[in-house]
């Protein structure tokens, strides 16, 4: 296993990481992990190098009020003395915070999940426009400072979904050790992208990756991306391709992956022995280069996610509805782009709240007929 200095932590991580927000499942019950199957994908991780280990409050639930199957689960499995080998991550859930005594009880309900004394890397989870000036001003900044001074954490970071200017502005709102963002071949200017990388990388930041491959959609290509790649004839997956580009950075420190069956941990563990920074070559670049493009003639709403629609009246976030709309048409149909609306529908109005006041075209640098994209989406995803 390849091992990469996390930030300022000065903490050397496995630059694969084991995600636990997509573990097997017994039927289609999420809070109903296959525990036997589970502990072995994890603990096989482990025992091959793997030493990040990252979950989650809300994960395997089924919403995002109550705790989830995944802390718990993870608790059983790093027994044995596997809690000794592993960096543990998990987060806040900061959608449920209201006050700073809410942060208090909610890490320390953590800690009895994870049966454990202190969590190596707790997260803030998903900071946006909307949670970031609650969490402010409720103490977010004295919390982490006390919760590392009492032992409780080791290192406070935060994961992001949203704009690059309010990612730079909470980067510089806080002595964060770490982040974690969303990064792939396809989303090099999508949220933080390239240019919130180099952002926190300049700033000392160790730097976790999600979404490596788009929520499984990079290892299940369109016909013709996954022909484009196999003009390469050097026999790899298209799960690999991705992968091996986001670890082509030396800025990434770790990259998750939610791995589901033990096929998938194999195949990971593999490419992350091998997928050195600057490794792949300029042909190869020039070939992942051409399956982008592929991937962008297929997209049907010429978004770029600028905001500048942003806010609507009525609370429909507009650049992610019209993400996962394009999601479902570049991807031949996917259900993921339909499971992840269903999601943010859940945190933001859905499309079919527009009242059609025409403001958010009033502002778009695109001229996209942005009321009539609303009803396509609409259409698609809630009919």
């Amino acid at each position: 296993m390849l091992y990469r200095k996390f930030g300022k932590t000065n903490e050397m991580v496995s630059a694969l990481g084991f995600g636990c927000m997509r573990l097997p499942i017994i039927g289609s019950d999420p809070s109903q992990i296959d525990l036997k199957k589970a502990t072995e994908m994890l603990r096989f991780a482990i025992d091959a190098g793997v030493n990040y280990v990252d979950t989650a409050y809300p994960y395997h639930g089924t919403g995002f009020t109550h705790g989830g199957a995944s802390e718990p689960f993870v608790a059983k499995a790093l027994k044995a003395g596997y809690r000794e080998r592993v960096k543990l991550a998990t987060k806040l859930p900061s959608w449920l915070i209201k006050t700073r005594e809410d942060m208090d009880r909610y890490l320390n309900e953590q800690l009895g999940r994870l049966e454990t004394d202190y969590i190596d890397f707790y997260l803030v989870h998903s900071l946006n426009a909307g949670t970031w000036p609650l969490l402010k001003e409720a103490g977010i900044a004295e919390f982490l400072n006390q919760a590392i001074q009492d032992g409780r954490i080791k290192h406070a970071g935060f994961s992001f979904h949203d704009e690059i200017g309010l990612f730079k502005e909470i980067v510089d709102d806080y002595d964060w050790s770490f982040c974690q963002i969303q990064y792939n071949y396809l989303d090099e200017e999508y949220q933080a992208g390239t240019a919130g990388l180099q952002y926190a990388a300049d700033r000392g930041l160790g730097i976790a990756i999600m979404e490596p491959l788009r929520g499984g959609n990079l290892a299940n290509l369109p016909q013709a991306a996954y022909e484009r790649f196999q003009q390469a004839d050097i026999g790899r997956t298209p799960a690999e391709w991705a992968l091996r580009w986001v670890w082509n950075h030396p800025e990434v420190s770790v990259v998750l992956s939610g791995m589901t069956t033990m096929d998938h941990v194999m195949e990971n563990i593999k490419v992350a022995q091998e997928a050195l920074p600057h490794s792949l070559t300029p042909k190869e670049m020039e070939l992942i280069d051409a399956v982008k493009k592929l991937f962008k003639e297929r997209i049907r709403v010429n978004c770029t996610a600028c905001a500048y629609c942003m806010p609507c009246p009525e609370g429909i976030h507009i650049p992610n509805c019209f993400s996962m709309y394009n999601d479902y048409w570049v991807f031949d149909g996917t259900p993921a782009a339909k499971q992840r609306y269903q999601i943010v529908s859940r945190l933001a109005a859905p499309a079919s709240k527009c009242i059609e006041c025409g403001k958010c075209e009033s502002h778009c640098p695109q001229s996209i007929p942005i009321r009539q994209e609303l009803k396509r989406v609409s259409a698609l995803f809630e009919e």
